[in-house]
């Protein structure tokens, strides 16, 4: 079976790793997986792609526009010569359904929704042209049920050919990360250090994180994995609370199970999240866990590890002070959040998108 998996580029993000770890099993596994990207600027995943020899990578464009309609016809020429097109994100969902729409050989194509919201759902006029492109695809995938039940509410009848697949992580690569001395990472053993990786999008919140640490006493540190277009926005926050001597902007990393492994609390603060990857790989990393109480995120999260209300610092850093003083509930929550994590094992999330390919063929 010939796969093509679509997404805009591979820059950091769930979505994005995703399409990575996905690529490398489906070839292990003897499947021709290609990789399209609209835009095909080199990163640290995109890297880490390129050294599987077998999969091929595409890329439209680097560093231009990934909203430019054009695509749709270099896309047409592509997905001919597949079994089966999985796309992820938009715009890439516009420009495969449109390529396909005028395709004279239409192959199979499927869509994974990583999200709860987006801002075309704000928008009227964006609805009937979603509900046209959903019904392009033959298997519509959600990744959590707050996703599957936002995106039925959002679209109305008639998209009963959708299916939830959870998001997975190779769990034994947290759990058994290997930690840094906290004098490896510029610390001494009595500071205290909490970790958030995310994008610096405006769907994360590190700014009520940064916040939260400006209340807290003087040896609680944080370290800050991840880039995006707002990470100048949080420096000028951390300058403006004279914090830059506790918190750390360490950009996009190759080795966060250890730094997982590193530090006291581990924290993901967002507005909205389909399933995050990071918020997996957190509650398996054997650290004590805590996130925004908000769609996608709360319901994951409320019933392992601690969470607090949206944008709320105070009550951030008063969970952050609990979690840290209470031996017993610290243990306890590590315990709950591994066994949640267990179940986003990623062969099973393997097994079911293969399970769907081999279906539609």
């Amino acid at each position: 079976m010939k796969i093509l998996q679509v997404i805009n580029s591979l820059g950091a993000g769930g979505a994005e790793k995703l399409v990575v770890d996905m690529s490398a099993a489906f070839s292990k596994r003897g499947l021709k997986v290609t990789v399209l990207l609209l835009d095909g600027t080199p990163t640290s995943l995109l890297k880490k792609l390129k050294a599987h020899s077998n999969i091929e990578i595409i890329s439209l464009e680097k560093g231009k526009s990934i909203y430019n309609p054009l695509f749709v016809f270099k896309i047409k020429k592509i997905i001919k010569e597949f079994d089966m097109v999985h796309v992820h994100l938009f715009p890439s969902s516009y420009w495969v359904a449109f390529a396909r729409c005028i395709s004279f050989n239409k192959p199979n194509i499927i869509f994974t929704e990583h999200n709860t919201t987006n801002r075309r759902r704000d928008k009227p006029l964006f609805k009937y042209i979603d509900r046209w492109v959903y019904k392009q695809y033959q298997r519509i995938v959600t990744i959590s049920d707050a996703v599957d039940t936002s995106l039925k509410h959002y679209l109305g009848t008639g998209f009963d050919h959708s299916i939830k697949i959870y998001n997975g992580i190779h769990l034994e690569t947290f759990t058994n990360a290997k930690p840094y001395l906290k004098s490896e990472l510029g610390f001494s053993t009595n500071d205290k250090l909490l970790i958030q990786v995310s994008s610096f999008t405006a769907q994360k919140d590190q700014k009520t994180l940064i916040k939260a640490i400006s209340t807290l006493p003087t040896n609680y540190n944080l370290l800050l994995v991840g880039h995006g277009p707002l990470i100048e926005d949080a420096k000028l926050l951390v300058k403006q609370l004279n914090l830059e001597q506790r918190v750390q902007f360490l950009g996009i990393r190759e080795d966060v199970p250890s730094l997982l492994k590193s530090v006291d609390v581990v924290v993901l603060a967002s507005h909205y999240e389909g399933l995050s990857l990071s918020c997996i790989e957190g509650m398996a990393s054997g650290k004590p866990f805590i996130a925004s109480n908000t769609p996608g995120l709360g319901d994951i999260v409320a019933d392992a590890g601690l969470v607090f209300e949206d944008k709320n610092h105070k009550a951030l850093a008063e969970q952050i002070v609990l979690i840290i003083e209470n031996i017993e509930l610290r243990k306890e929550i590590i315990k709950t959040c591994q066994s949640k994590a267990s179940k986003f094992d990623i062969n099973l999330m393997f097994n079911s998108y293969l399970k769907i390919y081999n279906n539609l063929n």
